[in-house]
């Protein structure tokens, strides 16, 4: 029964293969739809905030001239838009639209005493076209606070008394300034509309005239402010809102790198039929320190590494204390913007021309739903082959358990189950990749043969013909552990770890088709969702790896387990567990959006980029790989080596979550592994002839500088 049940096994670890293989093969035609999806928007919008030109102008000396002479200096730098806000009646002010007093300051300006036990706000217009135009707005903020307010003159200019304080009246929201939306349509710009969840209750009707005015002025999208769309404290109210944006055919822009994105965007994007684009904020103190190439090369690779088709630009301005004196950044923007060597041409010379940022034109396929499907099977069954790795004779039960879960998911959370696979064949390829490599380490070394899975051991006799050995236990002629194997010639050993790694790629690239295919969806491709997991990916498979090269070497029995966990702790291990932690720290610091890097790693990265057109993975070319191919050299003739294939896994998983990242074009994840595999292969090259050149050196001067250390 025993033997029956392992030739089923060795049978159903064949099917595994061939059912991943499948799923990768049905994932292929999803990628070709993806990369023809990604085609489909290629222009960039640069948006300047039209409120902090405001805010600089004021503090000029002419403020209207200074204003109008930036806006036409923005126009032929290449700037397409301008973002306004929903007005306060600050940002009136700072606009020369309206002034505002207390009852203190009001009596004060009419030569009058205060008057006793009043404490209003008094607003004055700076002329009829404000009264007009800007007094709607004031009017309909009042009236929606509930507030009580009259009409009010003085020295020819009328005005408004309501019966709130200045503080109550400076946090009313109000809608976009008119005056200010023509000032910015006449000068040629767009317009992109920044909301916020600030004005209570959500008035269907009002927001409904307000969407029609704006799109009568062209405006195509809006942007949110805070941390909440407009809509947002209330699900009927964000579903409404949604429906009147999709029924002006305005879309909306989602903002990049937040740390938590803004609330009710994704039920939006869903009601526009996802008419987003990714948006790139360039802060305040970015624009003003950052050296104009900086920003061109940030702007260039937010293009074409993540799809950022709107960039925002924020002017300021601050006290410069060595010549004491106000600096601003508006005009270096605009020179940062223009030029041959300026952001504009630049991205356009890269394909991106600056026009109206359109969304990706997406279609959900007939055919690409049962597509899917085969590929989740086919991500089981890799999950499958590397629980079989580690636990023998496992294969059936643990396929059937892992179709009937991931069906029970999906019923639950379509989307979950989704990142679950996904996350399992990404940890699972590059595992499987380096534990192949292993069983071919130990079959070339220590005599122990097996396939993945941990099945058909077989013992063969050492070089110098002892007797065959037990299980388990790898002697020399002292009954020790070999350290040492015996040697090859150098282009022999070249060629099995060159053979050995190639291999090994190919396994662990199998997980990339499996994680674009399941997690194709536009969703990922905005960022509205996110690929979980990337902190287990980045380390299930090290210490997966680990643990195969340390308990694996020969059969794992229940007296070798019993053994291990009988050792005692000692100091040194306690040492040894702080450091591999602070490793480990410092190494999932460098993973994700928000990785630290060195200087002179960032130095290294611009070279690639501007050198290649696409940076290849840092960990990838200078670390993972060059160590696995060294190590795999190595292996051949030092056991002490395969501590070089656990940390070489490093570029093996890194290549699978370069392709998880959803929201960067497939061809360039493809182009940047190629240019790690192609340079990492260099570099380990080199490596290997430095090994030899020191290796060599030291078995010609060794014996000699022995004898001269024992002779004196």
């Amino acid at each position: 029964m025993f033997l029956r049940w392992q030739q089923w096994n060795r049978r159903a670890r064949f099917a595994l293969w061939v059912i991943a293989l499948m799923g990768v093969a049905a994932a292929l035609p999803l990628g070709a739809v993806r990369m023809d999806i990604e085609k489909t928007s290629k222009q960039v919008e640069y948006v300047f905030d039209y409120r902090d030109i405001v805010e600089v102008s004021e503090l000029q000396a002419k403020p209207q001239q200074f204003l109008a002479e930036r806006l036409a200096k923005m126009k032929e730098s290449g700037i397409t838009t301008m973002a306004v806000y929903e007005s306060t009646l600050k940002e009136l002010v700072q606009a020369g639209r309206l002034t505002y007093y207390s009852s203190k300051d009001a009596s004060l300006l009419q030569g009058k005493l205060e008057p006793a036990g009043q404490n209003f706000t008094y607003i004055l217009f700076n002329g009829p076209q404000e009264e007009e135009q800007v007094g709607a707005i004031v009017r309909a903020a009042l009236d929606r606070a509930e507030a009580v307010y009259r009409e009010w003159s003085f020295d020819g200019r009328n005005g408004i008394v309501a019966e709130m304080t200045t503080a109550e009246a400076v946090v009313l929201t109000m809608d976009f300034d008119p005056m200010s939306l023509q000032t910015i349509k006449d000068a040629g710009f767009g317009i992109l509309a920044r909301f916020s969840d600030r004005v209570q209750p959500f008035d269907r009707e009002a927001t409904d005239a307000q969407l029609a005015g704006l799109k009568k002025l062209g405006v195509n999208r809006v942007l949110f402010e805070g941390d909440k769309v407009k809509g947002a404290s209330d699900k009927d109210s964000l579903d409404e809102f949604g429906k009147l944006l999709d029924q002006h055919q305005i879309g909306i822009a989602a903002i990049e790198n937040l740390k938590k994105p803004q609330q009710g965007i994704n039920n939006l994007a869903y009601s526009t039929n996802y008419n987003v684009v990714r948006l790139y904020s360039l802060s305040e103190a970015d624009g003003i320190e950052m050296t104009p190439g900086g920003i061109t090369d940030r702007f260039l690779l937010a293009a074409k590494d993540r799809n950022i088709r709107m960039f925002f630009l924020n002017g300021t301005i601050q006290m410069n204390p060595d010549k004491v004196k106000l600096e601003h950044s508006l005009d270096k923007l605009s020179e940062t913007m223009a030029g041959e060597n300026g952001v504009a041409a630049k991205l356009a010379d890269a394909g991106y021309e600056p026009g109206t940022a359109q969304p990706l034109k997406y279609e959900q396929l007939s055919w690409s739903k049962p597509l899917r499907g085969v590929v989740a099977v086919g991500a089981v069954a890799l999950i499958t082959l590397l629980a079989g790795a580690y636990i023998p004779g496992v294969y059936i039960p643990v396929f059937l358990l892992g179709i009937v879960g991931s069906a029970g998911l999906y019923v639950l959370n379509s989307s979950i189950m989704e990142q679950a696979l996904a996350l399992g064949a990404a940890i699972s390829a590059p595992t499987l990749g380096l534990v192949w490599v292993m069983n071919r380490i130990y079959s070339r070394t220590i005599g122990d043969r097996r396939i993945i899975g941990g099945t058909d051991w077989s013992v063969a006799r050492s070089q110098s013909n002892q007797p065959q050995r037990q299980p388990g236990v790898v002697m020399n002629n002292d009954d020790q552990v070999k350290w040492v194997f015996p040697s090859l010639s150098m282009g022999r050993r070249l060629g099995i770890a060159l053979n050995w790694f190639l291999v090994a790629t190919l396994i662990s690239l199998t997980a990339v088709p499996i994680v674009f295919g399941l997690l194709n969806n536009i969703t990922y491709y905005y960022v509205l969702e996110q690929f979980r997991g990337v902190s287990l990916l980045h380390l299930a498979p090290i210490a997966l790896v680990a643990i195969y090269v340390f308990l694996y070497s020969s059969p794992l029995t229940a007296r070798k387990v019993r053994a291990i966990l009988a050792q005692p702790i000692t100091v040194m291990w306690i040492i040894l567990a702080a450091v591999i932690g602070a490793v480990g720290f410092y190494y999932l610091s460098r993973t994700g959006n928000e990785g630290q890097v060195s200087s002179i790693e960032l130095i290294i990265r611009r070279f690639l980029e501007s050198t290649f057109g696409v940076r290849p993975r840092f960990k990838e070319f200078m670390l993972g790989h060059p160590l696995l191919l060294l190590g795999l050299f190595l292996a051949l003739r030092y056991r002490a080596a395969w501590l070089l294939v656990i940390i070489g896994s490093i570029g093996q998983l890194t290549m699978v979550d370069t392709f998880a990242h959803l929201h960067t074009p497939l061809y360039i994840s493809v182009i940047r592994v190629l240019l790690g595999l192609g340079t990492g292969i260099m570099i380990g090259c080199i490596l290997i002839l430095v090994w030899q050149l020191v290796e060599g050196a030291l078995r010609k001067w060794a014996p000699a500088i022995k004898r001269k250390f024992v002779e004196s």
